[in-house]
């Protein structure tokens, strides 16, 4: 980047690449983890009923009735849950509000890219620790003397790209190493099978836990995400927040999300269909000769010993089914495979089966 109106940070930026999200006809897309069922119809109801009223005026800057809602649902107070437009900008507000020490933080070498755009972004130091055998993250290593050498710690449960899950007693040995320390757990795919970190929130003053309503509500078009913690970390992302944006969520995100809370047969539902789907194909893959991860999420980890992982994703592409393909060293020969309906996983599985045919 070469212009001169620009500070001198942005052009040093290395900004996130999202997935794929191309206009093909007949698509079977499963590049971008979303969910593959629509959302619950009392969303789309809700929605419709806010739309006709109000839009003339701005929307409840605390989304006061969305916080009570998650808050009841999750057995937390609504001074406990922070809200914001995604789960991208939640986590952006607490790398900012937390992160911030002139120390490195710790994170998976192999984890959700976006954390390291945030850490270019504000500056933050990072330091990686590398994923041991079977891309499992090993909560040792993230072990130091003194806690102040650190800014903190961040980690996906369960991890992505992998969709390998911690128990709890992990989460809870990382946050007493790290006691004058925020540890963040990013659960953005828990629902899937993960264990929250939830439950933990009373007893450790310094975990924040990170949701979103983009994997399991099925509202990845509405951008809804929001952090769980001790009022002092929420009352701290709300200082962020209302010096960036005072309204990160609309009146029609407000309805919809208060409305997916509602609903919790159709959520059981949908994310018992995704589960049960998620371990047909991994099975299907199997047999096809693939390595496949164990997933606690709505995606599956996969590489083919004799075939190369970004071939495999261009020939899919070329025939109609998107896969995502990371370029990092440890992971080229893998594919993230988001988990579609069953009709999506069958189409996916028939097509890999003649590319293995055709280039045995």
């Amino acid at each position: 980047m070469s212009s001169s109106f620009c500070s001198p940070v942005v052009a040093g930026l290395v900004p996130y690449v999202p997935g794929e999200q191309p206009n093909i006809d007949k698509l079977v897309k499963l590049n971008t983890n979303e969910n593959p069922y629509p959302p619950s119809p009392w969303v789309v109801s809700a929605i419709t009923e806010a739309a006709r009223h109000g839009l003339q005026f701005y929307p409840d800057p605390e989304s006061s009735a969305l916080r009570q809602a998650i808050a009841a649902h999750l057995g937390l107070a609504a001074p406990q849950v922070f809200l914001g437009n995604g789960s991208d900008e939640v986590l952006a507000h607490a790398f900012f509000a937390f992160f911030q020490h002139g120390c490195p933080l710790l994170m998976p070498d192999i984890s959700y890219s976006f954390y390291q755009v945030y850490c270019r972004l504000y500056s933050i130091a990072v330091q990686t620790v590398a994923l041991a055998d079977g891309l499992r993250l090993q909560v040792a290593d993230y072990a130091c003397a003194p806690d102040l050498s650190v800014a903190g710690v961040v980690l996906a449960n369960p991890n992505a790209p992998t969709g390998i899950g911690l128990p709890l007693a992990d989460i809870e040995a990382l946050l007493q190493m790290h006691p004058q320390r925020v540890v963040l757990v990013d659960e953005a795919y828990v629902d899937f099978g993960g264990q929250s970190a939830i439950g933990l929130i009373a007893a450790y003053p310094n975990l924040l836990v990170v949701h979103t309503l983009s994997k399991s509500r099925s509202l990845a078009g509405l951008r809804i995400g929001y952090a769980c913690g001790q009022p002092p970390l929420i009352e701290a992302l709300e200082r962020v927040k209302n010096s960036f944006n005072s309204y990160p969520l609309d009146r029609l995100a407000i309805a919809g999300g208060i409305a997916a809370f509602a609903d919790q047969a159709y959520f059981e539902q949908t994310r018992n269909a995704v589960m049960s789907s998620r371990e047909g194909l991994a099975l299907a893959l199997e047999d096809l000769g693939f390595v496949v991860l164990p997933s606690q999420a709505n995606f599956l980890f996969a590489q083919h010993p004799a075939h190369d992982a970004a071939a495999l994703a261009a020939d899919l592409r070329a025939l109609g089914v998107l896969v995502r393909h990371f370029k990092l060293a440890r992971i080229a020969q893998y594919l993230r495979i988001s988990v579609g309906t069953p009709t999506q996983c069958d189409r996916l599985v028939q097509v890999l089966q003649a590319l293995l045919q055709a280039g045995a």
